[in-house]
């Protein structure tokens, strides 16, 4: 009898946690409902505001959004055996915005690892001051390059060293804070010997933690310096001097200047796509050892 009593109680407690299961499921697809006609409501909003004060309207202009490349690959095409000569005239350029790119993530590779260790817990030399550290990191990733490099060209005039001022001060605060989160796993006990033995704050980092962590730390510096590539080209658009200037002044010109637009655009194409397949084999030799 008391087995049959103690089965009922048991589906009938089965039955109640199903059924506050099945409410609970409800409760977030209605709460998941609700977001997502929020969210298509806004982006319909906001699309509707944006081609209002756009000038000529998206629809209107979507019928011409190939037109422009159109232009430049027919005459591209047409002026193909020119591509060579224009390859080593804007290889200079090209070099430099490779260095502004090299030079930026070196600098702002330096930083992001002190910002790093100061801003991890149970390594940082002050951890009252972690928070101040973080958020520090916070304000760098946040601003745009393209703002720091548009605020330095107004006061320093154009060029490479406002490019490369912008692209190290984003740097430092996107690769600290993913130094910070590698540097969270390491293990303590090498650190902990070293403070036994009277070791300062910089022996520990530099010998119980940065022999841990440096894998990583030069995988995600491989990959930013892909990205700080890339950047270099786009602040180069703005008047920070490398290949984006000289594409810039190329598109300006408008027809008969096109073929240099098709020799800028594939330097940048096979030049990315060279960094990034050398980048990407030694971040794998790097961290997986093959």
């Amino acid at each position: 009898m008391s087995d049959m009593t103690t089965h009922h109680g048991g589906s009938a407690a089965s039955m109640a946690i199903r059924e506050n299961y099945l409410a609970m499921a409800r409760q977030k697809q209605m709460y998941g409902g609700i977001l997502l006609i929020v969210f298509i409501a806004m982006m319909v909003s906001g699309f509707q505001l944006a081609d209002a004060r756009n000038a000529g309207g998206f629809w209107t202009g979507f019928t011409q959004v190939f037109d422009f490349p159109s232009e430049v690959l027919a005459e591209g095409i047409e002026k193909a055996a020119l591509l060579p000569a224009l390859f080593l005239e804007f290889l200079p350029s090209l070099i430099e915005t490779l260095n502004i790119a090299a030079v930026s993530t070196l600098i702002g590779a330096a930083f992001a690892i002190v910002l790093a260790l100061l801003s991890t817990r149970g390594l940082a030399r002050w951890p009252r001051l972690i928070p101040l550290f973080r958020r520090s990191m916070d304000g760098m990733r946040a601003i745009p390059e393209i703002v720091i490099a548009l605020v330095l060209i107004f006061i320093l005039g154009g060029g490479p060293v406002p490019a490369m001022i912008a692209i190290a001060f984003h740097t430092a605060g996107a690769l600290g804070k993913l130094f910070s989160e590698v540097s969270e796993n390491a293990d303590l006990k090498p650190v902990e010997g070293l403070s036994s033995v009277g070791a300062s704050w910089i022996q520990k980092m530099w010998l119980g933690v940065i022999p841990q962590v440096a894998p990583n730390w030069l995988s995600y510096g491989l990959l930013r310096f892909e990205i700080n590539i890339r950047a270099s080209a786009i602040l180069g658009f703005v008047g920070s001097g490398g290949i984006g200037h000289d594409l810039r002044i190329a598109m300006q010109w408008g027809q008969g200047r096109y073929d240099e637009v098709v020799a800028i655009f594939i330097l940048l194409f096979v030049t990315i796509v060279f960094f990034d397949q050398l980048s990407s084999h030694y971040r794998n030799r790097l961290v997986k050892g093959h």
